[in-house]
C-alpha cells in the first residue's frame, strides 16, 4: 500500500529548498479539519483555503462551518499568507450525484462521488488561480478512505494540469493535534460528515444505540 505521509513528507522537503514559495489550493471541509492541516503546510506554501461543499445541508448548517473556517483563519498564525475563498454553494448538484444513492451507507459510491465532485472543483480553482499543488483536508479525518481520495485527487490531476498533493494528515498524530487546535479555538465539531444522508444515518444509529 502506498505511504501518502512519506510521499507528502519528500515534497515538502523540496519544496523548503525553493526560493519562491509554491501556491497551493486546499480544499477544505470544516474548520477542525483544517486546523492541523493549514498549521502543517503553511511553513511551505501560500495557501488559498477553499470552502467547497454543495453536500451540506441545512443551508444554516453550511453558513455556520464557513464561517468557523473564516474565523479560524482570521485567528491563527501562519509564516506564509493564507486566503480564505467560499466556493458557490450549489446543493442541487450534489443531489444530481447522488440521485439512486441515497440510501447508500456512509462510505460508500455516494461519497465517492461526492470526493470527486468537490474535488474537481478544487482543482478547476487551482487552475484558474494558477497554482502549483492541490490538496484537500479529507485525509485527515479516521472514518474515510485515504487511500480512495487521494486515488480521485490523482485522477482530476491530469485532467486539470495542476499537480495533487497526496496526503494522510491523520498520520504524525495529525487528527491529535486537529482536536487539540479545535479545543484552542473554540471550535464547533459537527457530529455528521455534512450531508443529510449522512446525518439521518448518525440520528438512526444513535437511536438504535438508545432503544438497546
Amino acid at each position: 500500500m502506498q505511504n501518502y505521509q512519506k510521499d507528502l513528507e519528500k515534497i515538502l522537503e523540496k519544496t523548503g529548498e525553493r526560493k519562491t514559495v509554491p501556491r497551493l489550493l486546499l480544499h477544505s471541509c470544516c474548520a477542525p479539519c483544517s486546523s492541523y492541516v493549514l498549521e502543517y503546510l503553511s511553513p511551505y506554501f501560500e495557501i488559498f483555503d477553499f470552502f467547497y461543499n454543495p453536500n451540506i445541508a441545512p443551508e444554516d448548517e453550511y453558513r455556520f462551518r464557513s464561517g468557523e473556517l473564516a474565523r479560524l483563519i482570521s485567528e491563527m498564525k501562519f509564516q506564509h499568507s493564507v486566503h480564505f475563498l467560499e466556493g458557490p454553494y450549489d446543493p442541487e448538484r450534489f443531489y444530481e450525484i447522488s440521485r439512486g444513492l441515497e440510501t447508500v451507507p456512509e462510505g460508500g459510491e455516494r461519497c465517492r462521488k461526492c470526493f470527486s465532485l468537490r474535488l474537481e472543483e478544487a482543482a478547476r480553482e487551482a487552475a484558474e488561480r494558477k497554482c502549483d499543488y492541490f490538496a484537500t483536508t479529507l485525509t485527515i479525518s479516521p472514518l474515510k478512505n485515504a487511500e480512495e481520495i487521494n486515488r480521485i485527487g490523482q485522477e482530476i490531476s491530469e485532467r486539470y494540469g495542476v499537480t495533487y498533493l497526496p496526503s494522510d494528515f491523520k498520520k504524525r498524530d495529525g487528527y491529535k493535534r486537529s482536536l487539540e487546535l479545535s479545543r484552542m479555538y473554540d471550535l464547533y465539531r459537527q457530529n455528521y460528515c455534512g450531508c443529510v444522508f449522512s446525518r439521518n444515518e448518525r440520528e438512526k444509529t444513535a437511536g438504535n444505540a438508545a432503544a438497546v
